[in-house]
C-alpha cells in the first residue's frame, strides 16, 4: 500500500474568540468527573450525622396547652364579633417566655435559666387564643414536669398581674369615694346651720350632686371588684404517654448526606479550577492548537473491544495520510503511557502491507509484543480467504479406499515412527520434522517479527530501527524524559491526550516544547482511561 502525500488539515474547531454556551451538562460534568471526591465528602457528612444521632442522646419533648381568656366583668355575657381580638396573643406569648416565668420554673425544677429558656418553646396558633408550651429534656419525667410547671407558672404570673391591676383600680376608687364622702359630710353640716331658704336650697342641690357622684363611684367600684381575673385554663396537661422524641432524627442523616454532597460539589469546582483536565475534543484543541487525528473510545463492555480497534484503525489512516515513508513517528505524552495505542497503531498500519518497526527504549518491548499479538487476533477476517476447507466431491472417499486396480489401502500404523525402539541394528532412525517459521500466508518471517495481515511488526530499540521505512517510537512521558521530543526532531510527532487524566497545563507545556525544538506535530489523538 502506497502512502499518500500529506495534505492540508484544517482545524474544524471553533475559534478561541467565539464565546461558548454553558449548558446544564457542562455544569454537571465537573461533579461527575470528580465523583470520588463528592462521594467521599458526602460519606463524611453522613458519618458525622450518624455519629451525632448515635452519640448525642435523644431529647424528649412534652407539650401542655393553655386556653387564654380575656378579663371580663360578667362571664355569662355573650362575646361580640371581635372576641378573638380581645386578647393580644403576641403579648401573652412574650409573657409566657418572659423572665418571671423562666425564673419560677428554674426555682421549682432547678437548673440554669438560660438552659430552661432554650428548652422552653411557646407556640401560638394563627387566629386562636391558645398557647402550647413545649419543653425538651433528656428524660420523659423531666419534660412532662417542666411543661406543666411552665403552663401553671404562666397562669400564676398572669393572674398576679391582673390582681395587681384590680387592686390599684380599687384603691383609686376608694380614695375617690373617701374624698366624696368627706365633701358630703361637710355639706350636711352646712345644711344644718343654714337658716336662709335660698342658701339652704343651694346646699341641698349641691348635696344631691355629691350623693349622685358617690353612687356612681360605688357602682364602678363594685364592677371592678367583681371582675374575674382568671387568665385561662390548662386544657391539656403533659403526660408520659404523649411524650415524643424531639426532632426528626432520621432527617439528620439526610441532611448530613445532602450537606456533604453540596460541600463536595463546591470542593470539586474548586479543585477543577486549579487542576484543569482535558475533558473533550474542544479542550484538546484549545490546549494544543493542533488538528484532531481521531478519538479512541473505551469499549462499553469489557468483552467487546471492537469499537476501540476500529477507532485505532481510523487514527492509523489519518497518520498514514500525513506521513510518507521513510517515516519516523514518535507518540509523545505528557505524563501518560501510550503503549497500548502504539501497539494498536502498529497492527493497523501493518495490516495494510507495511513493514512497521516499533521502537522503545524504556523496557516496554515485551509489553508491546503481547499487546500486538492480542490486537492481531481481533483483526477483521479477510473475505477472500475461505473460513472452512472445501468439501470433498462425492465418491472421493470410496475411490481413495479402493483404487481402479483393486489394491487395498494400507492402514496407518498405531505407532508413529520413532515411538518405540527397533531391534534391527540396520534400521534407520526417523527424526521428527522441524516446523519452519512460516506463517499462514506462506512468507518466511524472522523469529523477532510478528506477521500481521500482509505486513509485519518488528520490535527493538530506536537505534535498531534506523534502517526501517516506518518506525513508531513509543516515547516515555515527556515530563520526565526528553527522548520523545528528541526523536520527533528526526521525523514527526503525534500527541496522545488521555481524556480526564491529561492536565491542560502539562499538554500546553508539551506542545510548547515540541514547537521550541522545531517539531511540527501531525495532530493529537484523544483517548479514554483504560485500554488506550
Amino acid at each position: 500500500m502506497t502512502d499518500a502525500t500529506p495534505g492540508p488539515w484544517s482545524t474544524d474547531g471553533p475559534s478561541s474568540g467565539t464565546p461558548g454556551t454553558v449548558t446544564l451538562t457542562d455544569l454537571l460534568r465537573v461533579p461527575l468527573h470528580r465523583l470520588r471526591l463528592v462521594a467521599a465528602v458526602a460519606m463524611v457528612g453522613l458519618v458525622a450525622a450518624l455519629g451525632y444521632v448515635l452519640l448525642v442522646p435523644a431529647a424528649m419533648s412534652a407539650s401542655a396547652v393553655v386556653a387564654v381568656r380575656p378579663v371580663v366583668t360578667d362571664a355569662f355575657t355573650p362575646s361580640g364579633a371581635g372576641a378573638d381580638r380581645a386578647v393580644n396573643m403576641n403579648v401573652e406569648s412574650g409573657i409566657a417566655t418572659g423572665t418571671e416565668v423562666v425564673q419560677r420554673l428554674a426555682d421549682s425544677a432547678g437548673g440554669d435559666p438560660r438552659d430552661i429558656r432554650n428548652a422552653l418553646e411557646v407556640e401560638v396558633p394563627t387566629g386562636g387564643q391558645i398557647l402550647r408550651f413545649t419543653y425538651q429534656a433528656g428524660d420523659a419525667q423531666r419534660a412532662v414536669q417542666s411543661a406543666n410547671m411552665a403552663a401553671q407558672a404562666y397562669l400564676d404570673v398572669r393572674r398576679t398581674m391582673y390582681e395587681q391591676q384590680r387592686a390599684e383600680m380599687l384603691r383609686s376608687y376608694d380614695e375617690s369615694i373617701t374624698k366624696v364622702v368627706a365633701q358630703q359630710t361637710a355639706l350636711q353640716k352646712r345644711a344644718s346651720t343654714v337658716k336662709d331658704t335660698a342658701a339652704g336650697d343651694a346646699v341641698v342641690a349641691e348635696l344631691a350632686g355629691i350623693n349622685n357622684q358617690l353612687t356612681q363611684l360605688n357602682a364602678a367600684r363594685t364592677e371592678i371588684a367583681a371582675v374575674d381575673v382568671n387568665p385561662g385554663w390548662v386544657t391539656q396537661t403533659a403526660e408520659k404517654a404523649l411524650v415524643t422524641s424531639a426532632g426528626h432524627r432520621p432527617l439528620y442523616l439526610v441532611a448530613g448526606l445532602l450537606g456533604g454532597a453540596l460541600v463536595g460539589i463546591v470542593l470539586a469546582y474548586a479543585w477543577e479550577s486549579t487542576d484543569r483536565r482535558v475533558r473533550s475534543v474542544a479542550d484538546g484543541r484549545d490546549a494544543t492548537g493542533l488538528p484532531l487525528l481521531g478519538t479512541v473510545r473505551r469499549p462499553a463492555l469489557r468483552g467487546s473491544p471492537r469499537a476501540v480497534d476500529a477507532d485505532i484503525r481510523y487514527v492509523a489512516m489519518a497518520v498514514a495520510e500525513r506521513v510518507r515513508q521513510p517515516a519516523r513517528v514518535a507518540l509523545v505524552t505528557a505524563r501518560e503511557d501510550a503503549t497500548a495505542l502504539t501497539a494498536g497503531l502498529a497492527v493497523a498500519l501493518a495490516a495494510d502491507g507495511r513493514e512497521v518497526f516499533v521502537a522503545d527504549d524504556n523496557g516496554r518491548v515485551e509489553r508491546l509484543r503481547t499487546t500486538v499479538l492480542a490486537d492481531r487476533g481481533r483483526l477483521p477476517v479477510d473475505p477472500s480467504r475461505p473460513l472452512v476447507p472445501k468439501p470433498r466431491p462425492a465418491g472421493s472417499t470410496s475411490t481413495a479406499a479402493g483404487g481402479a486396480d483393486g489394491t487395498t489401502t494400507r492402514r496407518p500404523s498405531p505407532h508413529p515412527p520413532g515411538a518405540r525402539p527397533s531391534t534391527d541394528p540396520d534400521a534407520t532412525l526417523t527424526l521428527p520434522r522441524v516446523a519452519s517459521a512460516r506463517p499462514e500466508n506462506g512468507r518466511v518471517t524472522d523469529p523477532d517479527e510478528v506477521a500481521v495481515g500482509v505486513g509485519s511488526v518488528r520490535f527493538g530499540t530506536w537505534r535498531q530501527g534506523a534502517d526501517h521505512g516506518l518506525v513508531l517510537f513509543n516515547a516515555p512521558p515527556a515530563e520526565s524524559d526528553e527522548r520523545g521530543v528528541a526523536v520527533a526532531r528526526q521525523g514527526s510527532a503525534v500527541v496522545v491526550v488521555e481524556r480526564d487524566r491529561t492536565r491542560q497545563s502539562d499538554l500546553r507545556r508539551l506542545v510548547e516544547r515540541l514547537r521550541a525544538a522545531g517539531v511540527t506535530p501531525l495532530g493529537f489523538v484523544l483517548t479514554r482511561n483504560g485500554r488506550a
